[in-house]
């Protein structure tokens, strides 16, 4: 609604207003394009014109999408996935990513999925065993390691430290 605001002050015509994704009616001016940059800017948006961010861009977004927002097993191939709904060769999107963002796709995907872990632990809703299978780790161990290598902790000492700060709490 903010976006839609900024593009009707401007004068700015438009066919659709998504989230992350503006289609204009024409092309507009630079200057008018200048404008939009800071009224977004102003209102803590940033304007993406590069096809290479706003595609690096998608790329995280599916990715955070399937492992944060998605409420089923987490069993995909995400180079598949990714090429089929990205339009593009794997290999392609891989070193596009490595470039711009300085790590690996897979890089980014394991930061998410430990994120994810820290988020199910601190909701103490499943054990460890449910949430190794829930992010499709091969094994709990497998899960630790990984967790124990991104955070410098165990997953169990991340939970005991979430409980020791909410008994100081009481």
């Amino acid at each position: 609604m903010v976006v839609k605001e900024e593009l009707f002050k401007l004068g700015i015509k438009y066919v659709n207003v998504n989230l992350g994704e503006v289609e204009l009616l024409e092309k507009i001016s630079k200057n008018q394009m200048d404008d939009l940059r800071i009224n977004l800017k102003n209102i803590g948006l940033e304007l993406l014109e590069d096809k290479r961010n706003i595609l690096i861009n998608k790329i995280k977004n599916e990715i955070i999408n399937l492992i944060h927002h998605s409420d089923s097993i987490l069993k995909v191939n995400f180079s598949e996935h990714l090429s089929q709904q990205l339009g593009y060769d794997y290999t392609y999107l891989s070193n596009l990513f490595s470039d711009v963002m300085g790590i690996t796709i897979q890089q980014f995907i394991i930061f998410n999925k430990i994120e994810k872990v820290k988020e199910l632990l601190l909701y103490n809703e499943l054990n460890l065993t449910e949430i190794s299978y829930k992010l499709d780790y091969s094994s709990v161990s497998h899960l630790s390691n990984q967790f124990k290598k991104i955070t410098g902790l165990t997953p169990s000492y991340f939970k005991q430290m979430k409980e020791f700060r909410r008994a100081q709490l009481q």
